[in-house]
């Protein structure tokens, strides 16, 4: 018995556990161990016919840690790096180890700069990001959202002052540039 007077019991040995326990100690004997013969090099029961896969081509040369000599053979291209964030992302690449607290923050930092990116794309487009409906204010009311957190002993309860800050602050950011902007516009027309 743990924490108590009493001697603890004989633990069991291993022929016991065998007997108990179906397939204990399966790894200690490799002849009884199921994937063994997968962990055997054995290339004519395989069928590998390789030593190093033939590379995916780098058409456009892709971000990698300077820990490493080459690239993965395979690797993503869907989202290629653009922008000042693309610029900020190679750099932490291209200079900092990923051990690096460095390395790591700027990466964040491009994921910011990103993000405002898109914004700001999304506005020129005319078509611009509609926050009320993406970033789900509207289920607050909706759905109990208030109400469920009080009472319950929440954790977010304590960030939830902020939270209308960090979603509506760039927005409010974005919103007051554009009035500066259209305002020394027409100041500049009137001239």
């Amino acid at each position: 018995m743990a924490y108590t007077a009493e001697k603890p019991t004989r633990a069991l040995s291993s022929d016991e556990l065998r007997q108990r326990i179906p397939g204990w100690g399966a790894d200690l004997d490799k002849k009884d161990r199921p994937a063994v013969p997968k962990e055997r090099f054995a290339p004519e029961v395989t069928g590998a016919h390789w030593d190093f896969p033939e590379r995916q081509e780098e058409l456009v040369p892709r971000e990698r840690s300077i820990e490493h000599k080459f690239l993965t053979p395979v690797f993503g291209t869907s989202a290629p790096l653009k922008g000042l964030s693309g610029v900020i992302r190679r750099y932490a690449y291209a200079q900092y180890s990923e051990g690096r607290l460095a390395h790591w923050m700027l990466l964040i930092l491009g994921d910011r700069v990103d993000a405002i990116e898109s914004h700001v794309t999304s506005l020129a487009s005319g078509h611009p990001d509609n926050p009320i409906t993406e970033t789900g204010v509207l289920a607050e009311g909706k759905y109990h959202g208030f109400a469920s957190r009080f009472g319950r002993r929440r954790v977010d309860v304590k960030h939830s002052w902020i939270d209308p800050i960090v979603v509506a602050g760039p927005w409010v950011l974005v919103g007051w540039a554009a009035f500066v902007v259209a305002r020394a516009g027409v100041r500049a027309a009137r001239r």
